[in-house]
């Protein structure tokens, strides 16, 4: 029988389809593995509930536990909705070195209003993951996928990603 560590050790490296720096569970989307009545049990969370590479990240799970001899079911929960707050510090530098710009950290739940008009403040500033500096402006609220927006350096010029705070 499989131990639910041995699992996590075999799974810890899957990488994100889109993020090939950083694995499923850095980015906080593998959530649980659990043996049930029914055996091994998978649970991860998508970015936001529309994300298009769920079908390829199903896929890399079962071909890393094929490797293992391990079957399982992978169950998606959209319930607590995936966060930008689970993505470690040192996960966001490897996106920062990847260039991506990292979300900004949440305000605690208590603090979480909706807000209908866009807020601006230099906490909001995006740094550039290539030179630093937060003289950026966002050129589109969607960059190469949609839990991204597409940023431009006005300091060196260059495009970047920038992982949208959730």
């Amino acid at each position: 029988m499989n131990t639910v560590q041995a699992i996590w050790d075999a799974l810890e490296a899957v990488p994100d389809p889109e993020i090939p720096v950083v694995s499923l569970r850095e980015l906080g989307i593998l959530r649980d593995v659990r043996h049930t009545s029914a055996g091994v049990e998978i649970i991860i969370t998508p970015t936001y509930s529309g994300c298009p590479a769920m079908g390829q990240i199903e896929d890399d799970i079962h071909a890393v536990l094929a490797q293992q001899h391990i079957t399982a079911r992978i169950t998606t929960q959209l319930a607590p909705a995936w966060t930008t707050d689970w993505i470690s510090p040192a996960t966001k530098e490897k996106l920062r070195s990847y260039g991506i710009a990292p979300p900004h950290t949440t305000t605690p739940d208590s603090d979480r209003v909706i807000r209908f008009t866009a807020r601006k403040s230099a906490v909001d500033a995006v740094a550039c993951p290539q030179c630093g500096s937060v003289n950026t402006t966002e050129t589109s609220h969607f960059g190469s996928t949609a839990c991204k927006a597409l940023y431009k350096c006005l300091d060196c010029l260059e495009p970047f990603d920038y992982f949208k705070s959730y």
